[in-house]
């Protein structure tokens, strides 16, 4: 074990990388209301953009996971910060431009594609190194993620309401950080040995993704974990525009803050709700997500701001919750040559929920339903997913008093906790 390791400044470099990704995957988010003031680009068209680098994140989750695995995690994670500064290159360039800010999301997407699915492996297994606990690996790989949401859409929305250069300084600052973090994540070690045998083809196939606790257990709540994102801090901000005029961005920005740090701070306890063989962590996240949902509708028909943010927080602790149960999940059902693949396929479904405002707006604008009855149906959807969860757990015999089946679960449950 290196000294860089045992001082932890090995998984450190890849976080901040992580950490960095994640901002400029989200510092769009809440610029969405300034974009929608351009008289060139219609509703649709900017939440489509919200939805654009899933274009960038899925490709970059399926094809750099397995290969990570075949290569190594170094190979395929050092270009990450690279891609996540041209992302925010061309965003600031492209204030007035569907089509470059759309350029500019994809290779934002790959960025954070590849920072989720190789990084989080890499500093899964440099946690393992440290003896951090079983857990730590993907506590600490979620709350990178989480940290670089909010702070990235805080600060860009800070800045675009009230600096100079609305369009531009937000993404210079991503471009700033990217550089630091690729300079802090060149001397991190490897922890993958590359194997070139086999053929690659065979490499992209993820054998786990095949296991049936995957789909009814783990799948059922992916779309959620931004799908209540994207209600808490592209929805509501939409909504409760005509009541924030002057300080529009920075009430997005805030929603992203509350509901984030709220997600934040609900992962810290996930490992205290989660035990391996029991669905409750899954259970508390879709049950925090059914009432967030619950929540923005009544903030949707009554248009007040309170109700609004404290929709965003509940929904924020609903997406911490089911990020922090679906990793974990995941690190049990994956095997030892797909942790990274399995992983792509997890964050995959999650980017499925970025579709939603798109959808809505889409709905509202040709057949007129309210935004209150639609995110009705999607606390409804939410409660329904938690009973698949429910029943395919006890079907299955998956309940909490079933024996861990991993040596790393039996170590948890004994212990009771991690980290």
């Amino acid at each position: 074990m290196s000294a860089l390791t045992r001082r932890g400044i090995g998984w450190g470099g890849v976080s901040l990388a992580v950490f960095t990704a994640a901002w400029g995957g989200n510092q769009f988010t809440p610029l969405l209301v300034m974009y929608r003031g351009n008289a060139q680009m219609s509703d649709v068209v900017v939440d489509a953009l919200l939805f654009t680098y899933v274009l960038g994140i899925v490709p970059a989750l399926l094809i750099g996971g397995p290969l990570s695995d075949r290569f190594g995690r170094r190979p395929l994670m050092l270009p990450s910060p690279l891609i996540a500064a041209l992302g925010s290159g061309l965003l600031a360039l492209g204030a007035h431009s569907a089509p470059l800010l759309a350029l500019g999301r994809v290779c934002s997407g790959v960025a954070l594609g590849l920072a989720m699915a190789v990084g989080g492996s890499w500093i899964k297994e440099l946690s393992d190194r440290d003896g951090a606990g079983v857990t730590a690996g993907a506590r600490r790989a979620a709350l990178s993620l989480t940290a670089g949401f909010a702070l990235g859409a805080g600060a860009a929305a800070l800045l675009a309401q009230w600096a100079p250069w609305p369009n531009q300084l937000a993404y210079l600052v991503n471009i700033a950080l990217a550089a630091v973090a690729l300079m802090l994540l060149w001397p991190v070690p490897e922890t993958r040995a590359a194997s070139r045998g086999g053929r690659l083809v065979d490499d992209l196939k993820i054998p786990s993704a095949r296991r049936a606790a995957f789909w009814l257990q783990v799948a059922p709540v992916a779309p959620w974990v931004f799908g209540a994102c994207a209600v808490a801090y592209a929805v509501l901000p939409a909504l409760l525009s005509p009541l924030t005029q002057g300080w529009d961005i920075v009430f997005a920005g805030i929603c992203c803050l509350v509901g984030l740090t709220a997600g934040f701070f609900v992962q810290t306890l996930g490992r205290k709700i989660d035990r391996p063989g029991s669905p409750r962590a899954s259970v508390a996240a879709m049950g925090l997500t059914a009432a967030g949902m619950l929540l923005a509708a009544l903030a949707a028909n009554l248009l007040t701001i309170p109700v609004a943010l404290l929709a965003a927080a509940v929904l924020g602790g609903g997406y911490g919750m089911a990020l922090i149960s679906g990793l974990l999940n995941v690190q049990r059902i994956a095997g030892p040559d797909d942790l990274a693949g399995l992983t792509a396929v997890f964050y995959g479904l999650t980017y499925l929920g970025f579709a939603s405002p798109a959808i809505m707006a889409a709905i509202f604008e040709r057949y007129d339903v309210g935004y209150p009855a639609m995110l009705i149906f999607g606390a409804v959807v939410a409660i329904g997913s938690l009973v698949v969860v429910l029943v395919s757990a006890r079907s299955s015999g998956v309940v909490a008093a079933v024996r861990p089946h991993r040596e790393e679960d039996v170590l948890l449950d004994r212990s009771g906790q991690s980290g």
